[in-house]
């Protein structure tokens, strides 16, 4: 069965808020250790829009995926980062596979040439998972976060949503 995928609304706030917190308290999927209110991603859901999708099951909202800026400067406006987390009962589904599709589409209708991925290096799933959609890793940056007294690596992976030989210099 797959779930409907659709644009995130601000009445998803807070189910979007319990599957970012969780991930924030329970894990070092991030190296966040502050939690999210839902007015915070009601804001966040209003200023990214259609660039905001939720994936929906049997109990409500199971996931999200957005994008957004990777770095500031008009010269990487082609290029987003992009979120994904899904609720710990969603996962190992295909869910995750149906958002990134979705949102990937979006991006390319938007003009985006390249989604970045910043992955904590305590989840070695989410490489994998990245690396199946046809992510690249670019980078690896031994120890640059920190949680729980530990240190933590970031791994940097990107997929070209536009091959570079089709692209056109467009300024």
């Amino acid at each position: 069965m797959t779930q409907p995928i659709r644009q995130a609304t601000c009445e998803d706030a807070q189910a979007v808020a319990n599957i970012a917190n969780a991930m924030i308290r329970d894990t070092l999927v991030t190296f966040s250790s502050e939690e999210k209110t839902a007015a915070d991603f009601k804001a966040m859901i209003r200023r990214l829009g259609h660039r905001f999708l939720v994936a929906e099951g049997a109990d409500g909202v199971v996931g999200y995926a957005t994008y957004d800026s990777f770095r500031n400067g008009t010269g990487y406006r082609y290029t987003q980062e992009h979120s994904i987390h899904l609720s710990q009962s969603a996962q190992r589904q295909g869910l995750g596979r149906a958002l990134m599709a979705r949102l990937e589409q979006i991006a390319r209708d938007d003009g985006v040439e390249v989604l970045v991925a910043g992955i904590s290096g305590a989840n070695p799933r989410a490489v994998g998972f990245h690396r199946a959609l046809g992510y690249d890793e670019v980078g690896h940056m031994p120890g640059t976060g920190r949680k729980w007294g530990r240190r933590l690596d970031l791994v940097l992976m990107q997929k070209q949503l536009v091959p570079i030989a089709s692209q056109a210099i467009a300024e």
